[in-house]
């Protein structure tokens, strides 16, 4: 592969914004069926013999709920699975999860995306007219994958959101949810079956830890890494492209060079230094867009509050200056601007503000 070739497809991989990282990289890495079978490896070692990881599919986001469809970082597989015998269809869907605070409603929201997969093959049903004999719902494999930093104690169950009496509990919906905290999971286990993607695992442990840690991760990731055979060379060298980009998302700038060059250092068949320029690039490209954007947002909403105040000058400014700050669609702006301009009254304009 050529370096130009690899530069393209490094943009790629990982272009997106800082903020984003964490979710969106979590999804690319999880596109990746190997990575798919490692994580299941990972959260149900006795169910991963019996799926076809070599047959994995996404499921075609259309064919999701439009509710599904807006979870960016969320994704369905379909797979065959083996059991007696016979082989059925099974469906994965990863919820992956990356917030600062823990979600309490996690086992409400897992089983109402299963809910909204479910309902969505009765309408396939209904609309192909598939003959009520063999109209059978997929089982689903759910798992929470979750980078966060906080501690989550919160069972992902239904009962753990009820005020529950014992004599009503069998009335509760119960099914498992298998749960993979990245943070807290400890590195024997993430690399129990010596998969690459467990040891990928344990250098985002380290993400927020001190320099020398995050060293000893990626030295000893690396050396895993390098032991993997020719088979393996795609996923190993998409490895090599996450831990990169994890030190220029995550890291303090002051530790990009240093962290870099250990990479290069323990992958000399790959040019990593470059690799790493290209993607500081990148960064730095969306670094001034942010600022473009940031400024015509504020220039946007400095207009409408002069078009207020210069129509309606007793009018609650800091109200409306809160509403607007919280708005980052440029687009939107543009819109009220102009509404601002025409609305015979500022309650009509709080109204559409509002909506």
């Amino acid at each position: 592969m050529t370096l130009e070739t690899e530069d393209t497809d490094i943009r790629d991989f990982f272009d997106v914004r800082v903020e984003q990282f964490p979710d969106r990289s979590a999804r690319r890495l999880l596109q990746n069926k190997e990575n798919v079978r490692g994580l299941v490896e990972i959260v149900a070692r006795d169910l991963a013999d019996l799926i076809d990881f070599n047959r994995l599919v996404p499921l075609n986001r259309s064919l999701l709920p439009e509710t599904l469809r807006e979870q960016e970082a969320d994704i369905v597989f379909r797979v065959p699975f083996k059991s007696r015998a016979r082989t059925d269809e099974l469906l994965i869907y990863i919820l992956v999860e990356h917030q600062s605070t823990v979600d309490e409603m996690m086992g409400f929201r897992v089983l109402f995306y299963m809910m909204l997969i479910w309902d969505a093959q009765r309408r396939h049903w209904e609309s192909d007219d598939v003959p009520k004999g063999k109209r059978r719902l997929q089982p689903i494999l759910p798992i929470v994958f979750y980078t966060g930093d906080r501690r989550w104690q919160t069972p992902l169950t239904l009962e753990a959101i009820m005020a529950l009496p014992e004599e009503l509990s069998r009335f509760v919906p119960k099914f498992d949810t298998l749960f993979l905290n990245v943070k807290e999971t400890d590195a024997a286990t993430l690399t129990q079956t010596d998969h690459p993607f467990g040891w990928l695992l344990t250098v985002l442990q380290k993400e927020g830890a001190d320099k020398e840690a995050i060293s000893r991760a990626l030295i000893e990731a690396m050396s895993h890494l390098d032991a993997l055979d020719i088979d393996h060379a795609a996923q190993r060298r998409e490895a090599i492209w996450y831990f990169v980009l994890l030190i220029l998302h995550r890291r303090p700038a002051e530790e990009h060079e240093d962290l870099i060059t250990l990479v290069d250092r323990h992958t000399p068949d790959m040019e990593v230094e470059p690799m790493a320029q290209t993607m500081a690039e990148v960064l730095f490209e969306q670094g001034i867009e942010r600022g473009i954007e940031q400024g015509a947002r504020q220039n946007a909403i400095q207009n409408i509050l002069t078009v207020l105040n210069a129509r309606f000058p007793q009018r609650d400014e800091q109200l409306v200056e809160q509403a607007l700050a919280s708005i980052l669609n440029l687009d939107r702006l543009t819109q009220l601007h102009r509404t601002a301009v025409q609305t015979p009254s500022f309650e009509a304009f709080l109204q559409v503000l509002d909506t």
